[in-house]
């Protein structure tokens, strides 16, 4: 089939490779130009310099909506768009334009999880598996017909990094998968359960803030969630800001207030953490690594020896 391409950063540079390796002829890609929010100079692999260097034309756009990059698509007459990691939205005019439609490859078990940073929130949200679904588009982000859907699971030690070389690995099949059973002539999909359904925002630096008074599970996979490279979970000490890098949920039972620095356990400095702090009843959250503000990187233990006092979500 005719393809055209729509994606960015590395989702997009590895369904564009997919495609490249495989039967179906790339005929023209859609990228973003390159961006300097946080989130989006990861995995930032280039679109644009893949479809260079094996010849396929290449256009820019940060929303793909001006009346020249629709002639350019009719022109490259696709039979099927195949959309990655695509930022803002696409109109049905575009998304309506090919025979076959356009094919989305979302990084998460739809109908849960669309939007944005699915991996992230569905880390912190305690989830035990994650994957990656090709869905027809329509005019509902992420809402429609299921092609093909490959899952894997998360293991209790998992960051949000480990479940990115996990799921990216998915893309080549997903998505050559879904393009071989509409190609074959297949135009019956599974419906999205749309009582199922969860929407999630872009995530930004304030959502990495750490506050204390959440469940200490919460906030151990808050941590593993922001993993290098993402901007790691932070907190305050003394009115400086300090990263958390590694944190474990403790072995012992803790009370008090949430914040506190409290006790020393294993290669551990325990935080008293949740809501009920106070019964005691609850673990406390073992921070193990952590980087202060120069960008030094400090076992716990040796940072918070005599230094005492409380962490907080602000200054």
């Amino acid at each position: 089939m005719r393809v055209v391409m729509f994606g960015y950063q590395t989702w997009g540079h590895r369904t564009l490779q997919a495609l490249l390796d495989s039967e179906h002829d790339v005929v023209l890609v859609v990228t973003h130009p390159k961006s300097d929010h946080a989130y989006e100079k990861i995995w930032s692999d280039s679109v644009a310099d893949l479809a260079e260097e094996h010849g396929v034309p290449v256009l820019l756009r940060n929303r793909p909506d001006d009346d020249e990059l629709f002639e350019r698509l009719k022109e490259a007459d696709p039979d099927i768009i195949v959309a990655n990691n695509w930022r803002t939205w696409i109109p049905p005019r575009i998304f309506g334009l090919p025979r076959h439609g356009t094919l989305n490859v979302h990084d998460a078990l739809l109908p849960k999880y669309a939007g944005f940073s699915p991996l992230i929130w569905a880390l912190i949200n305690g989830e035990s598996e994650v994957g990656v679904t090709a869905h027809m588009m329509n005019d509902e982000l992420d809402a429609g017909d299921i092609v093909r859907q490959e899952a894997v699971p998360v293991g209790p030690t998992d960051t949000a990094t480990d479940l990115f070389h996990k799921t990216v690995d998915l893309i080549a099949p997903v998505t050559i998968g879904a393009l071989d059973l509409i190609a074959a002539g297949q135009t019956e999909f599974t419906q999205q359960d749309r009582s199922r359904a969860s929407f999630f925002h872009k995530r930004s630096i304030e959502d990495s803030r750490i506050d204390w008074t959440w469940p200490t599970e919460d906030l151990q996979r808050l941590v593993r969630a922001q993993s290098e490279p993402y901007p790691s979970a932070f907190t305050f000490h003394k009115g400086k800001r300090l990263e958390i890098l590694a944190a474990v949920v403790s072995e012992g039972r803790y009370g008090g207030t949430p914040g506190r620095i409290f006790y020393c356990e294993g290669d551990g400095v325990v935080i008293v953490a949740g809501a009920d702090a106070r019964t005691g009843r609850n673990h406390g959250l073992a921070i193990t690594r952590v980087r202060t503000e120069d960008g030094r990187e400090w076992a716990a233990t040796e940072y918070f020896t005599s230094m005492g006092g409380y962490l907080t979500s602000h200054p």
